[in-house]
Order: C-alpha cells, then structure tokens, then sequence
C-alpha cells in the first residue's frame, strides 16, 4: 500500500512499476478498477494483449514517456505514462489515469 493517505485517496488511478514492467504499487482506485492489490509483483505486460504489449514493452525500455486519451465504460480518461527515478537513474514506469470531462475548458498562459 503507498505510504502517503493522499496517494489512496486521489481521484485518479496511479500505478507503479518497476523497469522489467513489476508492479510495485496503486492506490486505492486502481486496486479497484484493475483487479486488486493481489497484482503487485507481477508484471504488468502479463495483464496487456497485443500490440499493447510491445508498446509497453519499449516504453519500459525507452524510458520515454507517453500520453493519450481513451474512452471506457462511456467515460473519458486522459492516460498518462512516465518514467520516474531514484538519485537520477530510471526506476520504472508511473501510470495516471484521470478522468476527463466531454467538454473542458482550455486556457493560454504567458511564461
């Protein structure tokens, strides 16, 4: 179980795992919506078909990070993949997936 309450309790589904692709951890709402805390240890490439396999197969490999949108259960969720590292050296991928309104609002920011 993650260390910090807030992890639990955040609206979105986090996962972490580690550069072979063993799950490491989630939080509360990934435990429910991906089959339970029972999936730590294993490897995540196990739960996905192809070619969603190999995709994630080289994200673990490249390190590179990946972003997109998907549409399940008639809901619309933003999917984002990262590295993350321990003293600067990658330690595996996270996985957030938030829920996303229809329609939202976009806004331009000065830097």
């Amino acid at each position: 179980m993650p260390e910090h309450q807030w992890v639990n309790e955040f609206p979105g589904t986090i996962e972490v795992c580690d550069p072979d692709g063993i799950l490491l951890e989630m939080n509360d709402r990934a435990a429910e919506q991906e089959g339970g805390r029972q999936l730590i240890g294993t490897n995540i490439l196990d739960c996905h078909p192809e070619p969603a396999r190999t995709k994630l197969r080289r994200l673990l490999e490249s390190g590179q990070p990946n972003v997109y949108t998907i549409e399940k259960r008639g809901k619309r969720k933003l999917i984002y993949q990262a590295p993350w590292y321990v003293d600067g050296r990658y330690a595996g991928f996270v996985e957030l997936a938030l829920e996303i309104p229809e329609t939202m609002p976009h806004f331009v920011r000065g830097g």
